[in-house]
């Protein structure tokens, strides 16, 4: 484990108590999931990002062609539609 030592706002301090404190959860490990959170979204996009990349609109033009154009089973539709 590492020690990091931040500076925040007394604002944010208080909100940060009281979100932990209604989870009964320690700061850090509020901090500490806030921080995977944070990491596995912006990982995540990159990650789409890359696959985006190798992605080809005319390849999944021919795919989206295949797929006939019918009616939803009822319990497949959206409501209100």
């Amino acid at each position: 484990m590492s020690i990091v030592q931040i500076q925040i706002p007394d604002s944010l301090q208080k909100s940060l108590y009281d979100l932990a404190s209604r989870d009964g959860i320690s700061i850090d490990q509020f901090i500490s999931t806030a921080i995977a959170e944070k990491l596995s979204a912006l990982m995540t996009e990159n990650y789409l990002n890359e696959r985006a990349k190798k992605g080809s609109r005319l390849k999944y033009e021919a795919i989206l062609a295949k797929v006939p154009d019918v009616e939803p089973e009822s319990y497949d539709r959206l409501p209100n539609v």
